[in-house]
């Protein structure tokens, strides 16, 4: 059934960019560190950078697990889940890192992903794939995707680059566990 690729072939990359969300899982080294999985989905916040390598955009959010996690140890998932059509599971194995916002690299890096981008954006997650895997997804139930919420994309808008700034000191400054978010720069 399921199957190990090289790489992610042209077709596959076809597939993972129809996929309307996917899921991020990262966990901390310590073994009492909470596992964190997070929904992601805005259209035009994924991209393949190549056959071994993808990015998605990091919109400011409640937490900061995913970037904490990444300074920690660098491991993470991408799970994309077929809800419609023939089912399929396939995740992506490997070692991530955060193009924080202020960093030097962060125009390039955000460079992959097509204007006009959502605003908010605190980073972009940069994926080294070591594994690409998929599954039967037999178990996914079939669903039809009525739209994409816009109430991330309103709400960073509202609160513009100043309360976007504020929300981070206060919110994204450490991870439930006390590891650095965007306070390690």
């Amino acid at each position: 059934m399921g199957k190990v690729f090289e790489g992610i072939s042209s077709a596959l990359a076809d597939w993972l960019q129809a996929q309307p969300m996917f899921f991020v899982a990262t966990a901390p080294t310590e073994v009492d560190g909470h596992i964190n999985v997070s929904p992601k989905g805005l259209d035009g916040s994924f991209a393949i950078l190549d056959e071994r390598r993808v990015a998605y955009l990091d919109l400011t959010g409640s937490g900061v697990e995913t970037i904490a996690h990444l300074r920690d140890n660098g491991r993470i998932v991408l799970m994309f889940c077929a809800f419609s059509g023939p089912p399929r599971i396939v995740r992506l194995h490997g070692r991530g890192r955060a193009v924080l916002a202020g960093d030097a690299a962060f125009s390039g890096a955000v460079e992959a992903f097509t204007p006009p981008r959502p605003p908010g954006a605190r980073s972009v997650i940069e994926v080294e794939v070591s594994r690409v895997s998929d599954s039967c997804g037999f178990g996914v139930p079939l669903m039809d995707l009525v739209d994409q919420r816009p109430m991330l994309p309103e709400w960073a808008a509202r609160k513009g680059a100043d309360g976007i700034a504020a929300y981070q000191a206060t919110r994204n400054q450490t991870s439930i566990d006390g590891l650095p978010g965007l306070t390690a720069r």
